[in-house]
């Protein structure tokens, strides 16, 4: 996997606790938060998928089939 260097902003506090978990589990901070942002992606993934179902209840949105999906990018 392709790792890219990023940088940004977050609150001392948060980093304060990142570097005590690093130490005491003897990880490398960048590894602790791949991993959080990871179980935070599946996490959100699943609020999303329920956000979008809300809508198709309340008739905010609608499905689309695969053949009008097919039909649309040639395939059929």
């Amino acid at each position: 996997m392709q790792k890219i260097r990023s940088t940004f902003t977050i609150d001392k506090a948060v980093i304060d606790e990142l570097n005590v978990v690093a130490e005491e589990l003897g990880e490398k901070k960048s590894h602790i938060v791949e991993k959080a942002l990871t179980m935070y992606y599946d996490y959100i993934d699943v609020a999303i998928a329920e956000k979008r179902l809300k809508e198709l209840d309340e008739g905010r949105s609608e499905t689309v089939s695969a053949e009008e999906v097919y039909k649309a990018l040639g395939l059929v």
